[in-house]
């Protein structure tokens, strides 16, 4: 059960947020294959952590999309079907749905049905959550990778819970979120890092259904490639081994971040392309 820092034969914990006057008490909530930290204030998670097996990966079906809130907590410290109910905001999966299914059908199938709590959901635009070249792009990037070379990941992903973001019936709603990739080259740690940005597509003074058949307006989009030590101030999270594990040149690190508009794009030094 839950997250296994050890997964892949080095040590890749899970990123903690800072302590400090200001932070919330966040609570561990273990699930099959992965595990969620999840701040009762804001109501989503500040991060969760799951572990890829490329080699044991099962394709099950997705399901009836039941979403269903985490007993194990009070409902409302869990944003649940009110903020999606008659708009446009998808229930974006925090744990891609199926990033944790592999092994046996059994435990597979208890991981597949686990994605779908509301503590591993943040809203998302529906263009921003749908679209090939954004989050989903990104996700299938990183699967693909893991399946063709039946190689062991552990993926970290969260929105990024910032002091701006615009308030919706009763929470806010995150304007970024990010992903850290973290795999054992066969020497050590390696880990690299992405930002993308839904802002551009977010105005919850007019969150409302499209109209029938309509196509939602996309936007502009922007997808980062960024040091993993930006990730971590930006999240406000402690993750030293995954930053000194940084795969990033030198030469990116000091000149930022690097927008990225498709996976060809995407530098991860050692790592076959599978585009």
């Amino acid at each position: 059960m839950g997250f296994d820092a050890q997964f892949l034969g080095v040590t890749a914990p899970m990123p903690r947020p800072k302590p400090g006057p200001e932070a919330s008490e966040c609570v561990d909530l273990a699930y099959v294959h992965f595990s969620v930290v999840l701040d009762p204030v804001r109501r989503f998670a500040r991060v969760t952590g799951v572990n890829v097996d490329g080699a044991a990966l099962l394709d099950l079906a997705r399901g009836g999309d039941e979403w269903r809130l985490d007993e194990r907590v009070p409902a409302d410290w869990q944003a649940g079907p009110a903020v999606y109910a008659a708009n446009d905001l998808d229930r974006g999966h925090l744990v891609r749905r199926r990033d944790p299914v592999w092994g046996e059908p059994v435990v597979a199938a208890r991981a597949n049905a686990d994605t779908f709590h509301y503590t591993n959901a943040a809203p998302q635009a529906a263009g921003f959550n749908q679209s090939k070249e954004l989050w989903l792009g990104l996700e299938d990037h990183v699967l693909a990778y893991a399946e063709t070379t039946a190689q062991r990941l552990s993926v970290f992903t969260a929105p990024v819970l910032g002091d701006d973001d615009p308030g919706y019936r009763g929470i806010r709603v995150p304007l970024q979120f990010w992903k850290v990739v973290a795999w054992n080259t066969g020497a050590a740690l390696a880990a690299t890092a992405f930002v993308l940005d839904q802002s551009p597509l977010v105005d919850t003074s007019e969150v409302r259904p499209p109209e029938p058949g309509a196509v939602p307006p996309l936007g502009p989009f922007r997808t980062f490639q960024v040091p993993v030590a930006d990730v971590a101030a930006l999240a406000g999270l402690e993750m030293p081994e995954l930053v000194a594990a940084d795969v990033l040149p030198p030469t990116a690190v000091v000149t930022g971040w690097r927008r990225i508009e498709s996976a060809e794009e995407v530098l991860l030094p050692g790592v076959p392309s599978v585009g």
